[in-house]
């Protein structure tokens, strides 16, 4: 979360690598999300750039039932391998000089941002030292890159810059992972800032009174609507209804993908609706796609790209293990 903080206006959300598989806590958002904005010019958010976006994770969750299995033994030799030059000079020219991407998890002494037993916003469920976790390093890791230095999360500055501006998380755990984490180094930077916390099945948000600043949580884990009908729960791939509330906003931060895949007792539907057409089933990367495209032209017909953000988190290999 840390450049929806150094500069909150090109903001690419990365995915949190792994340490003895094991996640890093919430304290790395703070320090690579301040560095991980890139600029989308306005006319690059047309439907062409949200379909390629979607094309993009198609095909790549579609690989994924290859390299998945491999992944751990990947992220082990890319920790001892040559850097690619190719790949390196990419990544500087798209985050300005510096390769985000290229560098090692370190010991920061000063971490973690916050103190989860003292943020009002964080879910009991989430708060490993409560639970008794009996290690604590893991809260220490920060992410350094070779080719460039993190400006330190800074929250009095962040609520400064975006003052009066409204900034959405839409999506599953992760956007509320997301929203909680952010939430919590802002409350830890002004801890005597009066603020609000309003908690929904839904919408929740957090406003910070003192600056105009709200922070905003929709709960929505295909994107796309499901709707309780006689015959069921149907999860319509070509409606969202519920984008109404997603509207005004000065930053959107999507996310979904893993209820796609769920099965069983954790599906959260019972029929799939395409079109005028409903399914029992169907094969569910296919109707990630469709669900997708419905929320790229939503986008492209609802946001203006001049007075609102709108980035789409990347999607993480696996999740609470």
């Amino acid at each position: 979360l840390s450049l929806l903080i150094h500069s909150l206006t090109h903001l690419r959300l990365p995915q949190l690598p792994y340490i003895n598989n094991r996640k890093p806590s919430h304290s790395y958002i703070s320090q690579i999300q301040t560095h991980i904005f890139s600029t989308i010019p306005p006319q690059e958010m047309g439907f062409g750039f949200w379909g390629r976006v979607i094309l993009a994770l198609f095909l790549l969750l579609q690989a994924s039932s290859l390299w998945l299995p491999f992944l751990q033994q990947a992220e082990a030799a890319a920790a001892t391998a040559k850097p690619n030059k190719r790949s390196m000079l990419k990544g500087r020219k798209q985050a300005n000089g510096c390769n985000l991407f290229q560098g090692r998890w370190v010991i920061d002494p000063s971490f973690p941002l916050y103190n989860s037993s003292s943020c009002p916003f964080i879910d009991s469920e989430f708060d490993c030292q409560k639970y008794g976790r009996p290690d604590s390093l893991y809260l220490k890791y920060s992410w350094r890159p070779d080719s460039c230095n993190l400006p330190r999360f800074d929250g009095v500055d962040v609520l400064k810059r975006w003052s009066g501006k409204k900034i959405m998380f839409v999506g599953d755990s992760l956007s509320l992972n997301m929203w909680e984490s952010l939430s919590c180094m802002l409350h830890a930077s002004v801890p005597d800032a009066k603020t609000s916390f309003l908690r929904r099945d839904s919408i929740s948000s957090v406003v910070f009174q003192d600056y105009g600043v709200t922070l905003l949580l929709y709960r929505t884990p295909y994107l796309v609507d499901i709707v309780k009908e006689d015959v069921g729960r149907v999860l319509k791939l070509d409606s969202i209804q519920a984008g109404k509330a997603w509207l005004g906003m000065d930053v959107l931060v999507f996310n979904s993908w893993h209820w796609w895949t769920h099965k069983g007792d954790s599906q959260a539907w019972d029929l799939i609706q395409d079109g005028a057409t409903r399914y029992q089933d169907m094969d569910r990367l296919v109707a990630f796609y469709k669900g997708l495209t419905t929320w790229g032209r939503w986008v492209d017909l609802n946001v203006d790209p001049t007075k609102t953000k709108v980035f789409f988190q990347g999607i993480s290999p696996t999740h609470y293990l």
